[in-house]
């Protein structure tokens, strides 16, 4: 193993947008069996530092590998293709006009019914783009598109994390 292997060779998995997660986890619970601090108790402070580097290098791309967003980005720019969405925020007209009728349906969902319905819309949306995501990253190879699809995932995630504090408001 080398620290600067990316995630997909670390973790000795195809570097692919579909992954199989129990796979993941096993793989991720043997890495971290293999470096943890604790198994260099014995061989100093300096063996120690390492095993937590390592550690900390495991734990980073587990989490970016499990998560499907990360995920997509991670494969993007292994690719050669910055997702940028801090500075590119620029989306399809339609993909604008469907954010927008979306916000104003969460502005104007009345009970709880209404917004979990909202939310059962937007989950199954989210599920077709990540499909897309893996279509575009696994078949098509091509990085430009999915990077602009990883962005309008992005803003289809925040929008989701406004529809949960919406329910968490309602359920109080």
């Amino acid at each position: 193993m080398n620290l600067q292997d990316d995630d997909f060779t670390l973790f000795g998995l195809p570097r692919r947008f579909k992954l199989d997660r129990a796979a993941l986890d096993q793989r991720w619970r043997e890495l971290q069996a293999q470096v943890h601090p604790d198994r260099f108790a014995a061989e100093g402070a300096a063996a120690q530092r390492v095993a937590m580097q390592w550690a900390v290098r495991v734990n980073e791309a587990y989490r970016r590998l499990k998560d499907p967003l990360a995920r997509g980005g991670y494969l993007c720019e292994l690719a050669g293709v910055e997702v940028g969405a801090e500075n590119n925020t620029a989306m399809p007209a339609s993909f604008l006009m469907q954010q927008m009728e979306w916000r104003e349906a969460l502005d104007e969902a009345v009970g709880l019914a209404a917004v979990e319905a909202l939310d059962r819309q937007v989950a199954a949306e989210e599920q077709h783009m990540l499909a897309e995501l893996e279509r575009l990253l696994d078949q098509a190879h091509d990085a430009a598109a999915a990077a602009q699809q990883v962005r309008a995932l992005m803003f289809v995630n925040r929008f989701r994390a406004d529809i949960d504090r919406r329910l968490e408001a309602l359920d109080s």
